[in-house]
């Protein structure tokens, strides 16, 4: 069986930049648009940027981290790259759509790999009615903002916020409130991946709310309708033994 071909991407740090100077001397490389394989060379949020940028593309992204957290990347090594891409094993993401309008009825569309958040512009709360499928399930969320995530999201902004890890094939989102303050103890709710979430801005003038699919931000919405993509498919590579599945697992443990 011939070899994979290689496309090399990296970002703008000195680590990324060495490591790429490096590899390019060692492997025969082609471009982006040619690859079996697009090797990405930075951490979590340059992985996340070439995601988006591959969408359409539907290539399976190799990730090696040169940045700091590194959750979706595998260790950065030189050698055997080849083989390491030979035994990878994959995981297929399905984004989330967001379709955000603002108070002015403009209406913007973007896609999440991690999540969809709402955050309040101001230092006044941000009141929210959240319906689940077409029903209200709560009419007054008073809060500094919530989140939708996926399962590949759940450590990340999710946790953080003190939302539950989601095994990546649980076919599940993870809805977090970030700072709830009435109802005070509402921790969030776990929903069925087919889940059609919509919310309300309430006092959206009064009180201004953002909307932040990943890297695209809407600001001064008035309603955000959020649902999961399975038409769109993204595949990530990790080395044999550290797949998605088992990094997610593992997390779980951590203290």
């Amino acid at each position: 069986m011939s070899s994979p071909k290689i496309a090399l991407i990296a970002s703008d740090s000195p680590e990324s930049q060495a490591a790429f100077a490096d590899l390019s001397q060692r492997y025969d490389l082609t471009a982006p648009e040619q690859a079996d394989v697009i090797v990405a060379l930075g951490g979590d949020g340059f992985m996340l940027q070439t995601l988006h940028r591959f969408m359409d593309q539907g290539t399976p992204i190799y990730g090696m981290n040169r940045g700091s957290v590194g959750f979706l990347m595998n260790d950065y090594r030189a050698d055997g790259l080849l083989e390491r891409l030979e035994r990878a094993e994959q995981a297929v993401l399905h984004p989330l759509r967001m379709i955000a309008t603002t108070s002015a009825g403009a209406r913007h569309e973007a896609l999440a790999i991690n999540e969809v958040s709402l955050l309040r512009e101001t230092r006044q709360t941000a009141k929210l009615r959240i319906s689940i499928d077409g029903r209200v399930r709560m009419d007054l969320l008073i809060c500094d903002g919530i989140l939708l995530s996926t399962p590949a999201g759940s450590t990340a902004y999710n946790l953080s916020a003190h939302g539950p890890i989601l095994p990546i094939d649980a076919d599940v989102l993870a809805l977090t409130p970030i700072s709830a303050f009435r109802p005070r103890r509402w921790r969030g709710a776990v929903l069925p991946h087919s889940a059609r979430v919509c919310f309300d801005i309430l006092e959206s003038n009064k009180r201004p709310v953002s909307a932040v699919a990943d890297m695209t931000e809407v600001r001064d919405v008035s309603r955000v309708e959020i649902h999961e993509d399975r038409a769109v498919s993204l595949r990530i590579l990790f080395d044999e033994g550290h797949n998605l599945a088992e990094r997610i697992l593992m997390e779980q443990f951590r203290y």
